[in-house]
């Protein structure tokens, strides 16, 4: 097993996460903290925030960087979208974080289980924005513009990587597939906030990372947020480098010439990390 460098050696936070822990086991919801095996979790759950994983727990996606259960899901459940709002609402959550398996079995790809979990959210607790985090729905625009209906706040996609490498890392996906999710989003409803993510360390290169931005940049994202790739299990892609900060502080220059409205970069960086932080600076640059 690689060693981690000084930089990537964090220390676990004294809070407690048991009020967190309680809220999701008692609405029985999902979270991509635990699923993905975030290394930031113990953190967020400490400060009571935390990203919900709707469409339950198996995904039809074989991605290679992902430990989420892949396979077969049987379950939908369409109390999910009020128990989202209810954990929301009992943890006293600003800023609600939604994200999902892939859901190929199904004609809409899950698209109108986030479409009523928005809209639980913004009728149990009106002052809360939200967040999506939705899969590409294999380039269905009726499922993207259906989720989009709900006015999330920030409509979220991840690219994860360079086109190089999709084949290795995301071999059920299309890297313009997704490129176009972010400008279908924008063109139909400019007022919500874009955004994308990507990981590094998978054996990209600097100037590969640099056009990536370059083309969310001219299919409208508003934000972007990069960080450390890091193997979550065995059987899982080996990380190929770990990026030092400075390079992590390049992309961020790099991002903010190119008129990004919010970047996030850095070795702990995910999506959903400090997500209502970025949301709001991303606003302020509206």
């Amino acid at each position: 097993m690689r060693r981690f460098p000084d930089w990537l050696k964090k220390s676990i936070p004294e809070a407690t996460t048991l009020q967190t822990d309680a809220a999701l086991q008692r609405f029985s919801l999902n979270t991509i903290c635990y699923s993905a095996k975030c290394p930031n979790r113990s953190e967020c759950f400490a400060g009571r925030t935390t990203t919900f994983l709707i469409l339950g727990n198996v995904c039809t996606r074989h991605c290679t960087f992902c430990s989420v259960p892949q396979g077969h899901p049987t379950e939908l459940d369409m109390t999910e979208p009020e128990r989202v709002a209810n954990a929301s609402l009992d943890m006293g959550l600003s800023h609600v974080v939604v994200t999902s398996v892939n859901r190929d079995d199904l004609e809409d790809g899950g698209a109108e289980i986030f479409y009523l979990t928005i809209l639980a959210i913004k009728k149990l607790i009106p002052q809360a924005t939200v967040e999506v985090l939705t899969p590409d729905f294999e380039g269905k625009i009726t499922s993207i513009l259906r989720v989009a209906e709900a006015h999330p706040e920030i409509y979220n996609h991840n690219l994860e990587t360079v086109p190089r490498l999709y084949k290795r890392v995301r071999p059920q996906a299309l890297y313009e597939q997704s490129l176009n999710l972010i400008r279908t989003v924008k063109s139909h409803h400019p007022g919500i906030l874009t955004k994308s993510g990507l990981m590094v360390g998978l054996g990209e290169k600097v100037d590969e990372v640099l056009h990536v931005l370059s083309e969310l940049r001219a299919y409208s994202c508003d934000i972007v947020t990069i960080g450390q790739y890091l193997k979550p299990k065995e059987g899982r892609l080996p990380v190929a480098e770990f990026v030092r900060p400075e390079i992590f502080s390049l992309y961020e220059v790099k991002a903010r010439e190119m008129g990004f409205k919010e970047v996030f970069s850095g070795p702990f960086v995910r999506s959903s990390y400090h997500a209502e932080e970025t949301f709001l600076q991303a606003k302020k640059a509206s």
